[in-house]
């Protein structure tokens, strides 16, 4: 069993908002962003390679992406893979350059996007939470092989549940924020 690990714990937690935070830059709000792009993977070269290896992404205006694909060969796979990731853009090629048109969202696909920003949102929690267990379980386990009392236990395992409840604090914020985003409110 570890040992309870302050710092460990406190990188982990930070990593769960984090994964959120870049979860919640996929999801679209109506305004042209370059991360909605990062999950789309581009089969060339025999293999499946991330869109921002084969091209350079950038959001020339508000409601426009523009992709800028450095191989001319590469410009069907990348039309097909941006096509097939179902964030429903409609690629327009340009010689080399893949312009792609954001949409305006409907209500019913707004709400849909919020109810999935509340899941990636749950997802983090619960990965905090997991994380209090672990270092809560190495607290007790410490305890039990008799290096730590049980009055630093409970002092610790303070500590822990604070830290849990500041990161659940910045993973409903972020949540909130993008949520307000994308309803545009």
């Amino acid at each position: 069993m570890a040992k309870y690990d302050k710092a460990d714990l406190e990188r982990r937690m930070a990593g769960a908002v984090e994964a959120l935070k870049h979860d919640l830059s996929g999801l679209r709000t109506g305004r042209a962003n370059t991360a909605l792009l990062d999950p789309i993977t581009v089969e060339v070269y025999g293999s499946h390679m991330p869109l921002n290896t084969v091209a350079t992404v950038s959001a020339p205006e508000p409601r426009m992406l523009s992709v800028q694909v450095w191989d001319k060969s590469n410009v069907g796979p990348v039309d097909k893979a941006i096509r097939s990731a179902g964030l429903g853009l409609n690629p327009i090629i340009d010689g080399q350059n893949v312009r792609l048109p954001i949409p305006d969202l409907t209500e019913e696909r707004r709400k849909e996007l919020a109810k999935l920003a509340n899941q990636y949102a749950e997802k983090a929690r619960i990965a905090a939470r997991n994380v209090r267990r672990d270092g809560n379980d190495n607290l007790k386990a410490d305890e039990k092989k008799g290096e730590i009392s049980e009055d630093e236990r409970k002092r610790h395992e303070t500590e822990v549940q604070k830290l849990t409840d500041a990161t659940i604090a910045d993973i409903d914020a972020a949540a909130q924020a993008k949520e307000k985003e994308i309803l545009g409110k």
